[in-house]
C-alpha cells in the first residue's frame, strides 16, 4: 500500500470513529438539526395545543411588590407558582403564609441562593431540603417543583435535584423584568414570545412588573390563554423532555 492511499484509508478510519462516537452523544431533531440527547435538563416549557400556560416568579430578596402581585391576581382569579428563598422566607413568613393562603403554589428556589453547578451534590440536596422545611413549618406542606438559582444548571445538578422528589423547573418566556429596561419593553417581550405550554418568569422586586401583570393577563386571556399554576400544567408521569427543555408526554 502506497503512502498516499494509506493516508486515505487512516482518514476515513479516524472519520468513521468520529461518526460512532457522535452518535451515541447527538441526534438530529425534527428539523434536522443536531442535538445532544444524554443531558439533563429542566422543563422549559410542555407541548401542548391547549392555550394553557402558567405564570411564575422568583422571590429571592429585597423590598418586593408581593402584595401588589397577589391583589392583581386575585382580581383575574389567576393562580401563580412563587419560587422562594430560604433567606426571604426566614424575613417575610407573613407573606410566605399569604401566598400559601390564597391559593398560589410555592415552589423551591433554594436555601441562599448558591450557583449549583460550583457546589457539592451534599451541598445541593441541602440547600434544598433545608428551604423546603422552612415552607413545610410555615405552610404545612412541602414543595415539588425546583427552580435553580440563576438558572445555573448542569447534567448533575439536574440529576441530584430531581433525586430530591423535585420536578425542576425553568422557563420558556423570560421579562427580564429584574433589569427594568422599560414597561413596554418587558410588555412586547412577553406578548411576542408567549405560545401554548409556556412558563412566563417574572421577579417579584421589579420595577415595571405591579403595572404590567394587568395589561398582560388581560391581553393574553382576550387571545383564548388559561392560566395555571406550574404544578397543574406539567406532566407528571411518562413524558419526555427533547433537546429543548419542551416537556412532551408519552401519551400522545
Amino acid at each position: 500500500m502506497n503512502f498516499r492511499l494509506q493516508k486515505k484509508v487512516l482518514l476515513l478510519l479516524f472519520l468513521l470513529f468520529i461518526a460512532i462516537i457522535t452518535s451515541i452523544f447527538i441526534n438530529y431533531n425534527d428539523n434536522g438539526v443536531f442535538m445532544r440527547v444524554n443531558r439533563n435538563l429542566p422543563i422549559y416549557c410542555i407541548d401542548t395545543k391547549d392555550k394553557k400556560i402558567a405564570i411564575s416568579f422568583d422571590v429571592s430578596w429585597g423590598e418586593d411588590n408581593i402584595e401588589k402581585i397577589l391583589d392583581i391576581l386575585d382580581k383575574y382569579n389567576i393562580k401563580a407558582t412563587f419560587f422562594l428563598v430560604g433567606g426571604w422566607v426566614d424575613e417575610n413568613p407573613d407573606k410566605v403564609k399569604e401566598i400559601y393562603k390564597r391559593g398560589h403554589e410555592i415552589g423551591n428556589h433554594s436555601n441562599r441562593h448558591p450557583d449549583m453547578t460550583k457546589i457539592s451534590k451534599e451541598r445541593i440536596i441541602q440547600e434544598i431540603d433545608i428551604n423546603d422545611a422552612k415552607i413545610r413549618q410555615l405552610t404545612g406542606e412541602g414543595t415539588k417543583l425546583f427552580r435553580f438559582p440563576e438558572g445555573a444548571y448542569n447534567d448533575s445538578a439536574v440529576q441530584i435535584a430531581s433525586g430530591t422528589g423535585h420536578y425542576c423547573i425553568q422557563w420558556d418566556v423570560d421579562s427580564i423584568d429584574w433589569k427594568e429596561e422599560g414597561a413596554d419593553i418587558e410588555y412586547n417581550r412577553i406578548i411576542k414570545n408567549t405560545k401554548p405550554g409556556s412558563i412566563l418568569l417574572f421577579h417579584n422586586t421589579a420595577k415595571y412588573t405591579p403595572g404590567n401583570l394587568p395589561k398582560i393577563i388581560e391581553n393574553l386571556q382576550r387571545n383564548g390563554y388559561k392560566f395555571m399554576k406550574i404544578g397543574d400544567l406539567i406532566y407528571k408521569t411518562d413524558y419526555k423532555i427533547d433537546y429543548s427543555g419542551k416537556q412532551i408526554s408519552n401519551l400522545n
